[in-house]
């Protein structure tokens, strides 16, 4: 299965085709700022490729509380979530997309959404870093469950009082 091709010269060929469409009403710099181009660059691909496209590389991952969160792809770094650590408790090993291919580097916040830790491999962080981060977390937000085994607890969004 292959797409057209996306190298930059082939889009600058193309423009016509895949941009104008989505540029009816773009009058300003602000107006082309707030152009949708991955918008536009879907309308490339037919049925089947933006399925697999969304299998694959999906723009949110929904957590072991349900939560759907929006994974965040940049051109120099890997895809990203940035996540409160207590919705991934139960979760043992890294996310990750394009079928096991490409692990999510996992941002960890505290309760207050402040980053607590940057991983790649949660089931690492778990078993050593975590402790650290324990200690620390009980003392500053004793409401939320802090617990001692966090790959096999059940995830929550809410704190002790109403787990």
């Amino acid at each position: 299965m292959t797409g057209p091709p996306v190298d930059e010269a082939s889009l600058l060929a193309t423009l016509e085709r895949w941009l104008l469409p989505h540029m009816t009403g773009v009058q300003s710099l602000r107006g082309l700022k707030s152009l949708n181009v991955n918008q536009a660059l879907r309308g490339l691909l037919d049925y089947p490729m933006l399925q697999r496209l969304d299998s694959e590389l999906p723009g949110h991952y929904t957590v072991p509380t349900g939560s759907r969160i929006a994974i965040r792809y940049h051109e120099d770094n890997p895809p990203a979530l940035a996540v409160r650590m207590q919705e991934m408790f139960g979760e043992a090993s890294t996310p990750t997309l394009a079928q096991g291919r490409v692990p999510l580097v996992l941002e960890l916040l505290s309760p207050a959404q402040r980053p607590l830790q940057i991983t790649r491999d949660l089931s690492a962080f778990w078993q050593g870093a975590y402790r650290e981060v324990q200690k620390e977390m009980k003392g500053r937000y004793p409401k939320h469950v802090w617990p001692d085994d966090p790959a096999n607890t059940a995830p929550t969004r809410r704190t002790k009082k109403y787990s």
